[in-house]
């Protein structure tokens, strides 16, 4: 552990000492359509929160390390392996790690100063008002900006630039409507839910998607609790099956709901199907009370770490870094291998070839344009609209379908 905090803090002064990040070029003398030794420029956004754990060289936390730096620094050692893997077919590719956070060069300082302007492509791993500054920024300068982390539009809107890897609630609660309407149209199916803005948010997606031309496709059955479970009983029948879909994103009643399902599964025929975040709550993970009962969710992310690639990552990473790989770090791989591909196979038009580079590195993508209105010719952004259904059993996650 100190010697992976020691490699972790030097990496943190390597990007603090670079200024404006990283600048990896390569080139190799492989065929392609890009033009020959074109140099083709990155910039990959994260929070590393420099100027919060430094004061100026100076590491401010001793012997620990904060947590709330870990997920953006794994998404960029994730990011510089796959620069360091990429085979760069007779182009260069300078790419620059840049700290969303940073209060010396934060991204309307870069903006303002003309320093992204000449980017070809920006992947971030952004939320909150970074997200927008970059998004707003892409689309002024018609450049592609691939949001590779965060599950939300933003309140976007006709951004053909924006492509969002990591699908919105919206589309998850449109892939598991449609597996419901494909495989469950017949059982009883029911909203389980309680009070609460995100809440009722989720309810409204699913009348939304259940009622296209005004008319509901499935009978879903809205179930609401506050602290007394015992109310689903009532509405469970022992002669048929029922699809319980927990529509909140709060861990406690996640964990509470599944415990009750569970209790009663050997009477009542129960399939139940959580949130996109359900796959974070420890206290699911954690509950034994959950035995030989599956829980299922969905997720745009699918990576059992079995292939090659996967064992090759993790290899390099405890070289370089004296540690395991999180999932962030695979993410990080994946987003940037994947989009700098397509932008040296279509340097020109990535954007209308999303979906035409066909390998893989871990998950499947299919990216459609999103119309928040159906007269708008124009697309809001692109979203991969590919979900995988994950289960949880006995601590264990596995693909379910």
């Amino acid at each position: 552990m100190q010697k992976n905090m020691k490699t972790t803090i030097l990496l943190l002064m390597l990007i603090l000492a670079s200024s404006a990040g990283i600048a990896q070029e390569k080139n190799t003398a492989d065929t392609t359509k890009a033009p020959m030794n074109k140099t083709y420029r990155v910039g990959i956004f994260a929070p590393l929160y420099i100027d919060s754990v430094f004061t100026g060289y100076a590491y401010k936390y001793g012997k620990n390390f904060p947590k709330f730096v870990v997920p953006g620094l794994d998404f960029v050692q994730g990011s510089l392996i796959a620069l360091d893997s990429l085979s760069l077919l007779n182009t260069q590719i300078k790419a620059s790690i840049f700290d969303s956070k940073s209060f010396s060069q934060s991204v309307p300082q870069l903006i303002n100063s003309k320093s992204l302007d000449s980017l070809d492509l920006i992947i971030g791993a952004v939320k909150d008002q970074e997200y927008i500054q970059l998004a707003d920024f892409a689309k002024e300068k018609h450049i592609p900006f691939i949001s590779a982390t965060h599950p939300n539009d933003g309140g976007i809107t006709a951004n053909p630039f924006m492509v969002i890897v990591n699908a919105t609630l919206r589309a998850h609660c449109e892939g598991i409507f449609s597996y419901i309407l494909q495989n469950h149209g017949t059982d009883k199916i029911y909203l389980v839910r309680k009070p609460g803005a995100q809440e009722n948010m989720v309810e409204d997606l699913f009348k939304k998607i259940n009622s296209p031309d005004g008319k509901p496709l499935l009978k879903i059955e809205v179930i609401n609790v506050n602290e007394d479970f015992s109310v689903i009983k009532n509405k469970l029948d022992s002669n048929r099956s029922s699809v319980i879909v927990g529509g909140s994103l709060n861990e406690a009643f996640a964990n509470n709901l599944a415990t009750y399902a569970q209790s009663v599964s050997n009477t009542y025929s129960i399939k139940l199907i959580g949130m996109p975040n359900w796959d974070g709550f420890a206290s699911l993970a954690k509950n034994k009370k959950l035995k030989d009962f599956p829980v299922y969710y969905t997720t745009p992310y699918y990576n059992n770490k079995a292939d090659e690639c996967s064992k090759k990552i993790k290899d390099i990473y405890l070289q370089k870094y004296k540690g395991v790989p999180s999932d962030m770090t695979y993410k990080g791989y994946e987003v940037t291998m994947q989009f700098i591909r397509l932008l040296q196979l279509y340097p020109n038009d990535l954007l209308s070839h999303l979906n035409d580079y066909n390998q893989k590195v871990f998950s499947d993508y299919r990216f459609k344009p999103v119309h928040q209105k159906k007269e708008s010719s124009l697309p809001d952004y692109f979203e991969n609209k590919n979900l995988y259904f994950l289960k949880m059993l006995n601590g264990n996650v596995s693909k379910a379908w």
